[in-house]
């Protein structure tokens, strides 16, 4: 007997042929790897296929592998992962396309294809740097407009590049470099006398 779960890579298999890197699955769940150059074109697929049907995206999120497998990893940098959903058929689809260029990572938008990807794609491009071609309005949504990097890729310091404070001299809030002193934090170690009933 087949599983919806086999069904549903045969139908991928059929409907995307050769525009999918692979297709892979555990019992639950299915991902496909696509090339930058099909994403659109397979995501316009999923969507109106109607032995796939995936009417919704659930989430879109970028990824940076820089530091993936400790080091061992050797291939494109910046990857978005999108999440579908098809309620007509009740299964999901973990959906992979990565950025050709590492120094700029452009991937095409899918906006018109699902609405919700709006915000995620801005997300996206807010947080690691990915360019989504075509979007209607990408420009930062959860960093401030004079924000400077991008806070989710590996290579961004933990502290920041700047600091923003309320300076009451000039009755605005200013941006400085960080003033974050380095301190070395001694675990505090409180000794109980008769702790689990031992006697010292």
């Amino acid at each position: 007997m087949t599983s919806r779960m086999e069904t549903l890579a045969a139908n991928l298999t059929a409907g995307l042929g050769d525009r999918v890197f692979r297709v892979t699955g555990l019992p639950d769940e299915v991902t496909i790897l696509v090339d930058a150059v099909h994403y659109r074109e397979v995501a316009m697929e999923l969507r109106g296929n109607c032995s796939l049907g995936f009417e919704q995206l659930m989430d879109l999120a970028g990824v940076d592998y820089s530091t993936y497998g400790e080091g061992a990893y050797d291939g494109p940098r910046f990857a978005a992962v999108l999440h579908l959903l098809s309620i007509s058929n009740n299964w999901r689809l973990r959906l992979r396309v990565f950025a050709p260029d590492d120094d700029m990572p452009i991937l095409p938008s899918v906006v018109d294809v699902w609405s919700s990807a709006n915000w995620y794609e801005r997300e996206a491009f807010d947080l690691f740097g990915i360019v989504f071609a075509d979007h209607p309005d990408l420009r930062r949504i959860l960093t401030d407009y004079g924000f400077i990097g991008n806070p989710f890729r590996k290579d961004f310091p933990v502290t920041g590049y700047v600091e923003m404070r309320y300076d009451p001299q000039e009755r605005r809030v200013i941006y400085q470099p960080v003033t974050i002193e380095p301190r070395e934090i001694t675990p505090r170690i409180i000794g109980e006398p008769r702790y689990g009933g031992l006697k010292s």
